[in-house]
């Protein structure tokens, strides 16, 4: 059976990734190997996908200051 990942797991793996290619891009644009718009656009996808998950997370987290919804009785 697949293993569930969370939205922060999925959050914290995107973030991994962003940082490895801003590592791993910058080499290949040195030495020819990629083009700098190439590697500007993969590092702003990932950079796009970690922002969806933040948001996501976001929404997930309960507002611990939120007061409960107050109903009049009488």
């Amino acid at each position: 059976m697949a293993e569930a990942f969370t939205a922060a797991d999925k959050l914290r793996c995107a973030k991994r990734e962003v940082s490895q290619r801003r590592r791993v891009y910058a080499g290949l644009v040195a030495s020819g190997r990629m083009a700098q718009a190439d590697a500007d656009r993969e590092i702003a996808t990932m950079e796009a996908i970690a922002a969806d998950y933040a948001a996501q997370v976001a929404a997930e987290k309960p507002d611990l200051f939120a007061m409960p919804e107050m109903r009049h009785v009488g």
